[in-house]
């Protein structure tokens, strides 16, 4: 891609409400030719595709930004095959890669996993309580949920951080550009990552436990035989997509929540007044800045939406995040407000079959961090003598690149 049409796809990325709001108020779809699909932004017409998986398909619902150079190829070729994950799968598949999912993130998974994520956090939180200031990204959002869904894949607590570290790279390896040489050296993180769940994968086959790591083994491999080559591919491609997936979108959704809680300081002085703010404040930050923006979807047949024909093998971008600020929808859509009823039936979490199963680990983690931060730092604020923070060229992770604060 040439460098002034990368730079008009970040300036999208970045801040595609401006776009958004023109998409709505369009007669159709409106096309953006930064991503190369048609803008799916009105609240109906996002839920009606996410309803319709036979007719908008989920295949390539991640599909890179960016091709892996040859070098990149060379050092992939060392570790595992993608295969088609929760993500990008539909009908059948998609149900059974779904199912074990499902079960390993239940409301009771989900609970007995809170304590070891509250007890990680207040240590995060001690560590750099005495400082006075902080970098909340770097020193907590993208620490805790790595940690937690670390724990509930079944992972060594000490192999936490490499394995975020790889899910990071493989992030930055498909959406954003870089040189040949470090796109080999991200490649070889993301191999790295991978031998790690292969590892993992197979000691549970021997020796399976009370975790999501066993789940998956059991639901790709039933039986106690070892697991066959074909089978390790798609347990670490499945293992990949959960870690990366529990991390990732928690991380961008406690960043940008607490950026924008601390934005207008007035949201959290009423948080710390009055605790019993905070699950509407959770609500209120996924609906107002979804951590995932957007998927894509690919139609299976023509189709008809919004009154705009599309052939079979159009390309669509499905924009929760537009959806989310939609004013048939929401009054004042466009304003933060954690006073705002709580509404758990915003988009940021998908819809229909593909509804994100981790939502309420999600949401429990977000919420412990707001009861924690509100508790222990009620003057927490955004630092004055930092720039304001920047978001991230992505619509897979929303969230500022740093949060500065002081107390």
């Amino acid at each position: 891609m040439a460098p002034q049409d990368q730079a008009r796809r970040d300036e999208f990325y970045r801040d595609p409400y401006p776009r958004y709001t023109r998409a709505r108020r369009a007669e159709g779809l409106v096309y953006v030719p930064e991503a190369d699909a048609w803008l799916v932004a009105r609240d109906r017409d996002v839920r009606e595709v996410l309803r319709r998986a036979e007719d908008f398909s989920s295949a390539h619902a991640l599909l890179p930004d960016v091709l892996p150079s040859p070098e990149a190829l060379g050092v992939l070729a060392r570790g595992f095959e993608p295969r088609p994950t929760v993500v990008s799968s539909d009908g059948a598949a998609h149900r059974r890669l779904r199912a074990p999912l499902s079960r390993g993130l239940s409301a009771a998974r989900v609970a007995a996993v809170v304590p070891y994520a509250r007890t990680c956090a207040q240590g995060l939180v001690d560590a750099f309580v005495a400082d006075g200031r902080a970098e909340l990204v770097a020193a907590y959002a993208r620490r805790l949920p790595g940690l937690v869904i670390g724990r509930l894949i079944g992972l060594d607590p000490a192999d936490a951080p490499a394995a975020v570290h790889g899910g990071y790279r493989a992030e930055e390896l498909a959406f954003r550009p870089l040189a040949a040489q470090a796109q080999a050296a991200a490649a070889q993180d993301v191999v790295g990552l991978q031998h790690l769940l292969d590892r993992l994968a197979r000691d549970r086959r021997d020796r399976p436990r009370d975790d999501l790591c066993s789940e998956l083994v059991a639901a790709v491999a039933p039986g106690d035989a070892d697991l066959t080559l074909d089978q390790r591919h798609e347990l670490v491609a499945a293992l990949q997509n959960l870690l990366i997936a529990g991390f990732l979108t928690t991380s961008a959704l406690i960043a940008t929540t607490l950026l924008h809680l601390l934005a207008d300081r007035e949201q959290w002085r009423m948080l710390c007044a009055d605790p019993g703010l905070i699950p509407g404040a959770v609500e209120e930050g996924a609906r107002f800045d979804a951590a995932v923006q957007a998927f894509r979807r690919t139609t299976t047949r023509p189709v008809t939406l919004a009154g705009t024909e599309l052939p079979a093998g159009a390309t669509l971008l499905v924009a929760y995040g537009s959806a989310n600020r939609d004013g048939q929808r929401y009054e004042r859509p466009a304003e933060f407000d954690v006073r705002r009823p709580a509404d758990r039936g915003h988009l940021a979490f998908g819809h229909g079959p593909h509804g994100c199963p981790g939502s309420r680990l999600a949401r429990a983690q977000l919420r412990l961090t707001l009861e924690l931060l509100t508790r222990r730092l009620p003057d927490l604020r955004l630092a004055a003598d930092r720039p304001p923070p920047r978001m991230r060229p992505t619509l897979v992770h929303r969230s500022p690149e740093v949060l500065h604060v002081t107390w």
